[in-house]
């Protein structure tokens, strides 16, 4: 697919970062774990577990998802204890999903601000020449710069000439990294100076949760994802965020494989949100957002339940 939109199912959930899940990397993410001795958890079992791209593909149906987007990017050193890149996807693997199941999967194009306008302009290329690469995605901690360092501000423009929106992760490292760097007020700037372009605090900012969603109430052209965190475990502050003033604001992650897609929705109900604000959290927000993603195109495919 070159240059166009993602033409998604016409309903269901969209799930805007699920990490690589391809069976290969449950053995990365669990050396990392190891190697930092962190008590962050990854899903067990098996029904949402590491898998291939068809039973993927039969969860995501068996869960009212549909479409995932997929970090993707080529495989860099950063330096640190724990690096981002090998439990991303790789463009060949993104874009062999994306063929042998249409609509179903997009990706984030990471950004390495270490490469200086060489990243930039693999940046451009990719996303310029396939239409399903939706955004730009920065792994705050890998390179422990704010959101405001001179570095990311080349992706910025680019993102405003390419209409495409960038995410990061904010608030604290889940491993030893700096986690100074994903203070949400360093959206602050760039927001202002780029009005175009649409920033995506992920992760709720925690711990900085207020922080992050008044960014969000300030800023137009910032949201929030609650990737990391099964509901059960949301902030009563992002609830109500969500159920009422920032319900055009935020969207559902599930952050792969640190929530399951059963898991992650199954404990939606339970926060009794109202029928628009769940609708604009799990799929309009997405598609408003997300300038490539197309929610109307693909009528006869329904997704269950």
């Amino acid at each position: 697919m070159t240059a166009g939109r993602v033409p998604v199912p016409a309903t269901g959930t969209i799930d805007v970062l699920c990490n690589a899940f391809f069976p290969d990397r449950q053995a990365v993410w669990e050396a990392a774990l190891l190697q930092q001795r962190i008590p962050l958890q990854v899903r067990r079992d098996p029904e949402d577990a590491f898998c291939d791209g068809p039973t993927m593909v039969a969860r995501m149906d068996e869960t009212g998802v549909a479409t995932v987007i997929i970090p993707t990017g080529d495989l860099h050193h950063h330096g640190t204890v724990s690096e981002y890149d090998p439990v991303a996807a790789r463009p060949e693997e993104t874009a062999a999903l994306v063929e042998q199941f249409p609509g179903r999967f997009a990706a984030w194009w990471n950004v390495n601000p270490q490469l200086g306008m060489a990243g930039v302009a693999r940046a451009r290329q990719m996303v310029e020449t396939n239409g399903w690469i939706v955004g730009l995605w920065i792994h705050t901690h890998s390179f422990d710069r704010r959101f405001d360092h001179a570095d990311y501000y080349p992706y910025y423009a680019l993102a405003s000439e390419l209409g495409v929106p960038v995410a990061m992760q904010a608030g604290a490292s889940g491993g030893l990294m700096p986690s100074e760097c994903g203070v949400p007020i360093g959206i602050d700037r760039p927001a202002i100076y780029f009005p175009e372009v649409e920033f995506v605090l992920s992760h709720m900012g925690w711990p900085w949760v207020d922080e992050t969603l008044a960014l969000a109430m300030k800023l137009p052209n910032v949201s929030i994802t609650t990737a990391g965190f099964p509901p059960a475990h949301w902030p009563r502050a992002v609830v109500e965020f969500i159920g009422r003033p920032g319900r055009r604001k935020a969207m559902f992650a599930s952050n792969f494989p640190t929530v399951g897609l059963r898991h992650g929705l199954g404990q939606l109900n339970d926060l009794e949100l109202g029928d628009e604000a769940r609708s604009m959290l799990l799929r309009d927000n997405a598609l408003r957002i997300f300038r490539r993603l197309d929610g109307g195109s693909i009528d006869s495919q329904e997704v269950g339940p």
